[in-house]
């Protein structure tokens, strides 16, 4: 189970970097009616895509971020991932082939569609 707590470590320290500023920019600050700055959208897009590239590498060779079955590493995903996928920055994950059907499977799960009313 150490590896689940490797990519929980992944997800709190390196995906979630990227994504608070993304998020804050793309979702929040319109809300608010701030300015967008696209270089901070520009420079999180890049963190997140080198981020994505290191998980694309890992389910390249299994289902989840933990191994073969579902755990708490992809569950932290879920909320912002199904935030970001409406927005311009679905292309990054798009882009890349085990990526992209992860992150399709994670928000097709019964309990998220439950959850969300989906």
């Amino acid at each position: 189970m150490a590896i689940i707590g490797l990519w929980l470590e992944v997800e709190s320290q390196k995906f979630d970097a990227a994504v608070q500023k993304l998020s804050y920019e793309i979702l929040v600050k319109p809300m608010k009616r701030m300015a967008v700055d696209e270089g901070v959208i520009e420079q999180g897009q890049a963190e997140l895509a080198a981020v994505l590239d290191v998980y694309e590498t890992r389910l390249a060779n299994s289902k989840y971020l933990g191994g073969e079955d579902f755990s708490l590493a992809d569950l932290h995903h879920i909320p912002i991932i199904a935030n970001l996928l409406n927005t311009k920055v679905k292309a990054v994950f798009e882009s890349r082939p085990c990526v992209a059907p992860w992150a399709a499977t994670l928000l097709a799960r019964p309990s998220w569609k439950k959850a969300t009313g989906a």
